[in-house]
């Protein structure tokens, strides 16, 4: 494989990514905001922005935090879109609205690129492992075109369909994951109520017919949401903000599991901007 890879975002699950495309043995140039981002990947090429990223690049992936972080990249001062060369994808694995990506596709359009969302779920230990199950949304042509690159990290990679279809299903999936939280919160408070502590009701759910990745993750934080939604709350609060948004703007119903995310929500302090307080407080 020649494909010459760029790649922008070494964060927690972004170097993970970074490293197996560069352990493939492609060919890889990196751009990170800060330096120190850079001082793991000692001897891979670097460029000094974006533009200078996109120029060595045939296949460009993205792991930044939201969209502002993203058109940034791409279409901002010494952005990606300044440097690509025809025929040149961008791939953004950032969890950002559907509508984000489908502006930037039009630019890159313009420059004749392709843009597609591909976002990831799994973390670090599946990026690692080369397992992240990554959510493709594109043109199916383009999206085969990048899938020897995607599949340096990630197994299962699945086209949804258009530009967007990768982003809709990832908040769906992060949606019911905060809703899940929310049940799995209520059980484990409800087994105490009968006097069972968590981590034994936990390894029982973990090999039962009611088993979730929220109920095992609650299991090890002591049966309460309170650790979970210290580090990923935010991340919770702006994925069902998004879900909920692409809803309206579609004129869909998204139906109680909404207003279950929004229970979790509240019950984090991380409730988001015009939702109903469904905690009770």
């Amino acid at each position: 494989m020649s494909t010459r890879v760029g790649f922008i975002g070494l964060g927690s699950q972004g170097a993970p990514i970074a490293r197996r495309i560069a352990g493939a043995g492609l060919p890889l140039t990196l751009w990170a905001r800060r330096p120190e981002s850079l001082e793991p990947f000692a001897g891979v090429k670097t460029a000094a922005t974006p533009t200078g990223l996109a120029a060595e690049s045939d296949v460009i992936g993205i792991c930044v935090t939201g969209d502002a972080d993203v058109e940034q990249v791409v279409s901002g001062p010494d952005g990606l879109l300044a440097g690509v060369a025809p025929g040149t994808v961008i791939v953004v694995h950032s969890t950002v609205h559907p509508d984000t990506c489908r502006r930037l596709a039009a630019l890159a359009a313009d420059r004749d690129a392709h843009l597609i969302d591909a976002p990831v779920s799994g973390g670090a230990p599946a990026a690692d492992a080369g397992k992240l199950l990554v959510m493709a949304g594109g043109d199916e042509s383009v999206v085969e075109k990048v899938r020897p690159v995607l599949s340096t990290f990630g197994d299962p990679v699945v086209h949804l369909g258009p530009l967007g279809a990768g982003l809709v299903t990832k908040l769906l999936n992060n949606t019911v994951f905060t809703a899940h939280l929310a049940v799995a919160s209520s059980l484990y408070s409800l087994g105490q109520s009968f006097g069972i502590a968590p981590d034994r009701l936990g390894e029982v759910l973990g090999h039962g017919s009611g088993r979730s990745f929220a109920l095992d993750a609650l299991a090890h934080s002591g049966g309460t949401p309170e650790r979970i939604g210290q580090h990923a709350g935010p991340l919770l609060r702006k994925d069902v903000a998004l879900t909920a948004d692409v809803a309206a703007a579609a004129g869909v119903e998204p139906g109680f599991i909404l207003d279950v995310a929004d229970h979790l929500l509240g019950e984090i302090g991380q409730a988001r901007d015009g939702a109903t307080d469904t905690t009770g407080r």
